[in-house]
């Protein structure tokens, strides 16, 4: 995803109006509502970590590390990701080596599991649940220490530390919480377009899985 770019919206829009297609034109799309209780939260509720939802025989974490990464090497075939280097991290703008079991990366839900249930998962069957848990568009390698100390946080009150990326993080949050029918709260309405609105031509994210799991998936 392209970096912030300041300036007008272009294209001719009018002063002051989102252009069609744009991450900023989509937070009015968003519904706005209060949070809900967290109460029955479990990351059970989202299935089994990184199922293979689209059938490729590889699990979600090492789809997104091959994705995410450069210099793979393979430990396993062409799935089991052994070695990488993230090269700058999204969050940070570090450069982060990636080894199995020694990782300092981990695979962030730009949207948090716990904080969709409190804006609207939390009534979700388990299949789209489990869609959101292991769609690749919710899904992004990052620094393990920067993302744990991001918890479930939403655009209100957590921003990655490495300002150039706020505007495409934002308009990830955007187009998950679009795709899914997720709310958003004033407040954090209110912060995606305080961030937005400095790179008023950033893009809507599109593409990743289907926003209901196959039937063979299952979630407690």
């Amino acid at each position: 995803m392209a970096g912030c770019t300041e300036g007008a919206t272009g294209d001719g829009a009018p002063e002051g109006t989102a252009r069609a297609g744009t991450a900023l034109a989509a937070v009015d799309s968003l519904t706005v509502k209060g949070r809900a209780p967290r109460t029955g939260y479990d990351r059970d509720k989202f299935g089994t970590p990184w199922a293979d939802t689209d059938a490729n025989r590889c699990d979600t974490r090492d789809d997104i590390l091959r994705r995410d990464l450069e210099d793979v090497k393979f430990g396993d075939g062409r799935c089991e990701v052994a070695s990488g280097v993230l090269e700058p991290d999204p969050y940070t703008g570090r450069r982060i080596t990636f080894t199995r079991g020694h990782s300092r990366v981990d695979i962030d839900h730009i949207v948090a599991l716990s904080d969709a249930w409190q804006k609207g998962a939390g009534q979700w069957d388990p299949a789209k649940r489990i869609a959101l848990a292991n769609d690749p568009l919710n899904l992004l390698a990052v620094d393990a220490g920067t993302n744990r100390a991001k918890g479930d946080g939403d655009t209100a009150t957590w921003l990655p530390p490495d300002k150039s990326y706020r505007c495409p993080y934002v308009a990830a949050q955007v187009a998950v919480k679009k795709k899914y029918g997720l709310w958003v709260t004033a407040a954090e309405k209110a912060a995606m377009k305080r961030v937005l609105t400095r790179c008023p031509d950033q893009p809507l994210p599109t593409g990743g899985n289907p926003t209901r799991a196959p039937e063979r998936f299952h979630a407690d």
